[in-house]
């Protein structure tokens, strides 16, 4: 539906002050602190994950040494998806002046639109992430006490009981980091970077990682998180995230949280022979998932 006179007739009378509601501030790019960003040249990307060697048994006296397989874990898929929106104006509003004023406006929505949707796509991968029926490639919930191992265990990147954020929370969470093992269960030293929260817990934050001295106590500690620097990238808030009390880690581990970028953001306008209206449009495409799940950990809170 294009946009028409008689949906802007104020703007066609005399004695109109001000036009408003399209100003309005936004949040930046929330998404690039937790992704790695690579682009794509395909329709899809795939990333497969190797399993390495176990630990090296002793070699007896006159015995052959031990040979072992190497062999592919599991493979993550990202399909691109298109987003692409637009609008047109009618030829009659565009030969009574409100070409210019229209255009230059409503290219701004759009591009505000198009921005929006993004940071949406991009925290829907988390804001889903317990959710059991939406998988990538070992199976399991981003956020999975289970993430199968070759060697048959298991790596947990949650809480076995979601917890609230706290000292003691976040503690759990950084010894349980450095416990992580690679698929034939040898320690891959794995350290949280980053702290990603909701508004709503921006000032609990604030009080866990930059105080000297440790939160609601009559003790004179000190701030064992701060002291060690165990979130040496503190946090980052975004508010696309829907639960909160959910709290989230993002580790020292590669190949991670990914977006690929198949076609960046174009915009578009032509003319419509038939209608003579002027059409805009603007369109990406990109996907927002992960390959290694040991690139984040999360907890729903409590």
């Amino acid at each position: 539906m294009a946009i028409s006179r008689a949906q802007l007739l104020k703007e066609l009378l005399p004695g109109l002050n001000a036009l408003f509601g399209l100003e309005y501030g936004r949040y930046g790019e929330e998404h690039k602190e937790i992704y790695e960003t690579e682009s794509s040249e395909r329709s899809f990307e795939e990333e497969t994950k190797l399993s390495g060697f176990s630990a090296a048994p002793v070699k007896n006296e006159g015995q052959a040494i031990a040979y072992d397989n190497a062999q592919e874990a599991w493979t993550a898929r990202y399909n691109h998806e298109t987003i692409a929106m637009g609008f047109a104006i009618t030829e009659e509003a565009v030969e009574d002046n409100l070409y210019d004023s229209l255009s230059s406006r409503y290219t701004k929505a759009l591009a505000r639109g198009m921005a929006y949707t993004k940071q949406v796509k991009a925290a829907a991968v988390i804001n889903n992430g317990f959710n059991s029926s939406v998988t990538y490639g070992d199976g399991q919930a981003l956020f999975s006490t289970a993430h199968p191992l070759v060697s048959g265990g298991t790596n947990s990147n949650r809480p076995s009981t979601a917890a609230d954020l706290n000292e003691t929370s976040l503690e759990n969470a950084v010894i349980q980091i450095a416990a992580w093992t690679d698929e034939r269960g040898l320690l891959i030293a794995a350290k949280p970077k980053k702290l990603i929260i909701p508004p709503n817990l921006m000032f609990v934050a604030t009080r866990l990682l930059e105080t000297s001295l440790r939160v609601g106590t009559t003790d004179n500690d000190i701030n064992a998180l701060k002291n060690n620097g165990s979130i040496p990238e503190g946090y980052t808030v975004n508010h696309y995230l829907t639960d909160t009390n959910g709290w989230y880690l993002i580790t020292d581990v590669p190949n991670g949280m990914k977006h690929f970028e198949r076609i960046a953001l174009q915009n578009s306008m032509d003319g419509d022979f038939d209608t003579g209206n002027v059409r805009y449009k603007a369109r990406e495409r990109y996907s927002f998932g992960w390959s290694d799940p040991l690139g984040m950990w999360g907890s729903a809170g409590a």
